[in-house]
């Protein structure tokens, strides 16, 4: 089956393209740029499938600009991967380092989760890991029964998977990488990788610091309802976790 990697990356970050590109032709891995969505350059009255109102209650503060644009992009990505002929399409974001067995690992843990839709290579954190099977190069892959587990820098798919998320994803009410894990919404089949298959460059993020993700907070009166949605989320996260 054929394999494409789709390489996210802002027309502003000459820099973060051409290593990765270096290194995806170092190792002869197939890769094609997307051109992401900057979203400091769309103005809040120009974004496209955003529930504002809904997206503040469930995360507690305003969406950032960063966030809308690399919402987009992954949408971007999925729908070009989508119009192509490729059978099974790698999504990264431009801030990771490609390992040279990279669509080893892919085609070893898709044959080993066939019912798999996306498999996440990368997260920042995994908690309460629930294997389900280990693939013939030895990557465990599971679910998490807690969350969120963090990035959207790594993962693959498939076609009916793309599908899946495209018609679920649509309107953005949560950051892309909560949303990426949210199967049960989606209907989407989601597994994680029990280690990060590929890692990050530690290059400083281009949707935006910690300190603005907290400067953006709601005060705690206003994140009651953010607090309801967490609650409910937990939930249907383990049972997710559990039915794999």
């Amino acid at each position: 089956m054929n394999i494409q990697i789709y390489a996210i990356n802002l027309d502003r970050s000459v820099d973060r393209w051409n290593a990765l590109s270096r290194r995806a032709e170092e190792f002869q891995l197939p890769i094609v740029r997307v051109s992401g969505v900057d979203g400091t350059q769309t103005p809040p009255e120009q974004r496209v499938d955003c529930d504002i109102a809904a997206f503040e209650f469930k995360n507690g503060r305003t969406m950032l600009p960063g966030e809308y644009g690399c919402y987009r992009s992954h949408l971007k990505a999925l729908t070009q991967f989508l119009a192509s002929g490729d059978g099974l399409a790698v999504i990264v974001e431009d801030d990771i380092v490609l390992p040279a067995d990279l669509l080893d690992r892919v085609r070893a843990a898709v044959a080993a989760v066939p019912d798999a839709d996306v498999i996440k290579f990368f997260n920042h954190r995994v908690v309460a890991f629930r294997k389900i099977a280990t693939s013939s190069l030895g990557d465990e892959i599971g679910r998490a029964a807690h969350g969120p587990l963090g990035s959207s820098a790594c993962y693959v798919v498939s076609r009916s998977g793309a599908q899946r998320l495209l018609e679920g994803m649509q309107v953005m009410e949560f950051p892309l990488d909560m949303a990426l894990e949210r199967g049960w919404a989606s209907g989407a089949s989601i597994y994680i990788t029990r280690l990060n298959v590929a890692e990050p460059t530690r290059e400083p993020s281009t949707i935006a610091s910690r300190t603005i993700y907290k400067t953006n907070k709601f005060p705690w009166w206003k994140r009651l309802g953010t607090l309801a949605t967490r609650t409910a989320e937990a939930v249907r996260r383990t049972a997710y976790a559990l039915k794999g």
